[in-house]
C-alpha cells in the first residue's frame, strides 16, 4: 500500500478484495478525513459512511411512503367498486338499473356530470330516458372504441347529453357498453367534469374499464335476448 505507483482504482480494488484490511486497521476509519458534500466541512470515513446510510434510508422511507399511499388509494378504489357492484345487485327492478348506475357514479366517485344512452333496448324499456334516440355517428364511434376515452371535450356529439349541453364539461370519459367480447356496443356512458385535469389522455383507464364492465353487465338486462331480462 506504500507503493507510490498505485492509482486510485488499484487501491479501491484492494479494499474491495480485502475487506478485512479496514477491520484490522480501525484507526483509519476515524483518522481519515473526507470533504463533506455540503458545507465544505471534513468528516471521518466512518461518519461519511453513516451519512450515506442515512441518505439511503431516507430514499427507502420515501419509496415506502409512496407504496403505502398507493396501497391505501387502491384499497379505497376497491371498496368503492364493491359498493358500486352491491348497488347494482340490489336494484329493485330492471327499470331502476340506469338510475342506480348514474347515482352510484355520482355519489361514490364524485362524478359531477353523467349521461347514459342505450340504443339496443327491449321494447319494454324504450320509454326510459336512457333509451332516447342516438345519432348514428355516436353509435359508430362507440362500436369502434376498444378502450375508454379520457381527455378534453373536443366537441364530441355525446357531450351534448350532459347538463347544459356539455358546455361546462372541459374533460370527458367516454365508456362504451358492450357484453363481453361482443364487437358492437349497445350503449355509451359519458362522464364529464369542468376540471380539465379530471379526465386526461395520460391517465390509466383500468379503473374506468372495470366500471364499464360492471355497468354493461347490469344494463344488459334491458337488451333483447338477455338472460337477465327474465329477472324483473
Amino acid at each position: 500500500m506504500s507503493n507510490p505507483s498505485l492509482d486510485p482504482t488499484q487501491i479501491a480494488n484492494f479494499l474491495r478484495d480485502h475487506p478485512e484490511f479496514l477491520a484490522d486497521h480501525p484507526e483509519l476509519l476515524s483518522s481519515q478525513k473526507l470533504s463533506h458534500q455540503t458545507g465544505g466541512k471534513t468528516v471521518s470515513l466512518i461518519e461519511r459512511q453513516i451519512d450515506l446510510l442515512r441518505e439511503k434510508n431516507r430514499a427507502l422511507e420515501f419509496k415506502l411512503a409512496g407504496l403505502v399511499r398507493n396501497a391505501q388509494e387502491n384499497e379505497a378504489i376497491a371498496s368503492k367498486l364493491q359498493s358500486f357492484t352491491r348497488n347494482l345487485l340490489l336494484a329493485s327492478n330492471n327499470e331502476a338499473v340506469p338510475s342506480v348506475v348514474e347515482q352510484s357514479l355520482r355519489n361514490l366517485f364524485s362524478v359531477p356530470q353523467i349521461a347514459l344512452r342505450l340504443w339496443d333496448v327491449d321494447e319494454a324499456y324504450q320509454k326510459l330516458d336512457c333509451a332516447a334516440p342516438v345519432q348514428v355517428e355516436i353509435i359508430t364511434l362507440a362500436n369502434s372504441m376498444t378502450h375508454v376515452y379520457c381527455g378534453p371535450n373536443s366537441d364530441f356529439q355525446a357531450a351534448s347529453w350532459l347538463v347544459d349541453g356539455g358546455t361546462a364539461a372541459r374533460s370527458l370519459a367516454l365508456i362504451p357498453l358492450r357484453v363481453g367480447a361482443t364487437p358492437d356496443a349497445f350503449g355509451l356512458l359519458v362522464l364529464g367534469s369542468a376540471d380539465p385535469s379530471r379526465f386526461t389522455m395520460e391517465m390509466g383507464t383500468t379503473f374506468l374499464d372495470r366500471l364499464g364492465e360492471l355497468s354493461s353487465a347490469a344494463l344488459a338486462r334491458l337488451t333483447p335476448h338477455s338472460i337477465a331480462k327474465a329477472v324483473k
